[in-house]
């Protein structure tokens, strides 16, 4: 099932989604503890997480959390029916697309908005 194929890419990109979650929730939970010591350490930290280079890595970071999420649902199909296995190459091109789908309103909406943000604070 594995040997370099799409098995080995779904465990690889599921174990590194996992590890890009579990950075975004350290910072978000740093990020909202931050109030505890005050707005002025809270706003400073809120508009540094706002320059372009975090929300590119937001928009990384939701990529992940939507190729974890489906490929958590196609592991389920595969652990808990007996056809799982047997179209589990199929299932995970389908979780690609899924994530390619629920990924391109998000990038619509929200690239153009980095790039102003880039062009206007200069990069």
């Amino acid at each position: 099932m594995y040997r370099g194929r799409e098995g080995q890419w779904a465990f690889f990109l599921h174990r590194l989604s996992g590890i890009a979650l579990m950075f975004w929730l350290l910072l978000h939970t740093l990020n909202i503890s931050s109030a505890m010591w005050g707005p002025e350490v809270s706003n400073r930290l809120m508009a540094f997480f706002h320059v372009p280079i975090f929300q590119v890595g937001l928009l990384l970071v939701t990529a992940a959390a939507l190729y974890h999420a489906f490929n958590g649902l196609r592991i389920i199909l595969m652990d808990f029916t007996g056809w799982g296995v047997k179209y589990q190459k199929e299932l995970w091109y389908g979780v690609l697309f899924l994530c390619i789908a629920a990924a391109i309103p998000g990038l619509i909406i929200t690239v153009p908005r980095i790039i102003a943000a880039a062009t206007k604070h200069g990069g």
